[in-house]
């Protein structure tokens, strides 16, 4: 989590016009794949595909050098959970809200922002998830009589216009991975973990908030990430400083993954009361938890090395951490491993694109999900 550094590169988490259509294609449990013209994300650092590259701090070299072969934007070697969603619903890479160059709104937005936190004060980002539900208000209001506007006009046919069109925000998916600066924020600043764990239902309750305003708006269906085992990152490890019966035994600190687990428990349950209070919407909880803490429990199986250990950046005999692409008095640089392809964690906070693409391929067929749905079906109620 960026909050645990904030000198470092930012970064440290899916209503009631019209109903999704549905293409007539059998789904894994018998139901309708459904057709989701667009994808509007909001998150932290886990899902930003270039908003705090281009409004709070570069994210530089070496990553993105798997996939994208330059800086892309993401605090990754390459993609993210978010980009292999994109993959599986035939959509394209989301630009990300804040980046003015290159962008194409057609088929969604991202506005995650690295260091983003679900409360206003914590974090790196200013652009907590109300703020970002607030740009995406904008960002409707102003697309929509701009898409109108332009249609108007005979000689750009509505097809070419890099705007989403009006009637897709009732059909598109909204998905949400956010949390995990709210916590690390209270480590950063030794707050009391009794403290930290009061804070939860507030948190949760602010979440629950931002959902409605989206609901409000139109958003039909919701893809919800829970919180990550914080307490198996790198840098949770070494910053925590932790003591032997404190850690489990892949060597992840207790006391914040139990924090992590109490987050999500409040979440599922407040994601229940919204099926409840929302009838005509459809929300999938995704316990991305147990994904993450099923690869990290089983590393060498899957072909990666120790899960503690980071591709990217150094912390060792020199005396200090080097961020990744990072250097020290002009000297000791924080560069790339050889093959990130063996390594869980890119940079000590965030995961490699291998990591990514193994939780990806186990989160998006519904098995950590509930209703245990896979993404192309989430449109169905539970």
């Amino acid at each position: 989590m960026e909050s645990m550094r904030l000198s470092s590169v930012s970064g440290l988490l899916v209503l009631t016009l019209m109903a999704p259509m549905m293409m007539p294609v059998s789904g894994r449990m018998g139901l309708q794949r459904c057709w989701f013209p667009a994808v509007y994300n909001f998150g932290d650092s886990n899902s930003d595909t270039g908003a705090c590259n281009a409004a709070l701090s570069e994210i530089p070299s070496p990553y993105g050098q798997t996939f994208f072969k330059q800086p892309s934007g993401r605090a990754s070697d390459g993609r993210l959970i978010i980009d292999f969603i994109a993959e599986s619903l035939g959509l394209p890479y989301l630009s990300a809200y804040l980046d003015s160059v290159g962008t194409n709104f057609r088929h969604g937005a991202n506005f995650a922002t690295g260091g983003s936190c679900i409360q206003a004060a914590c974090g790196y980002s200013p652009f907590n998830l109300a703020k970002q539900v607030s740009q995406f208000i904008h960002f409707k209001a102003r697309t929509s009589a701009l898409y109108n506007q332009l249609s108007l006009n005979r000689k750009i046919p509505p097809h070419k216009i890099d705007l989403p069109r009006p009637g897709d925000f009732s059909k598109a998916i909204y998905t949400l991975d956010i949390g995990h600066n709210d916590l690390a924020y209270g480590y950063l600043v030794h707050r009391a973990e009794g403290k930290i764990l009061a804070s939860i239902p507030e948190i949760v309750n602010q979440f629950s908030q931002a959902v409605n305003l989206l609901y409000k708006e139109g958003a039909m269906v919701f893809w919800i990430h829970n919180m990550d085992p914080i307490g198996c990152l790198p840098f949770s490890v070494m910053l925590y400083q932790p003591k032997a019966h404190n850690l489990d035994q892949n060597g992840c600190v207790k006391p914040q993954n139990e924090m992590a687990k109490e987050f999500n428990r409040q979440l599922k349950d407040k994601v229940s009361q919204l099926r409840t209070q929302l009838p005509s919407a459809a929300f999938t909880y995704v316990d991305v938890y147990s994904a993450k803490y099923a690869l990290i429990s089983d590393t060498k199986n899957q072909g990666f090395v120790d899960p503690l250990s980071f591709c990217c950046g150094s912390y060792g005999s020199h005396g200090h951490h080097v961020d990744c692409g990072k250097r020290i008095n002009g000297t000791v640089y924080g560069g790339s491993c050889s093959n990130p392809s063996r390594h869980i964690s890119w940079d000590g906070i965030h995961f490699t694109e291998a990591a990514n693409s193994w939780v990806a391929k186990r989160i998006l067929n519904g098995f950590f999900s509930d209703p245990p749905v896979a993404i192309e079906e989430a449109c169905h109620q539970s």
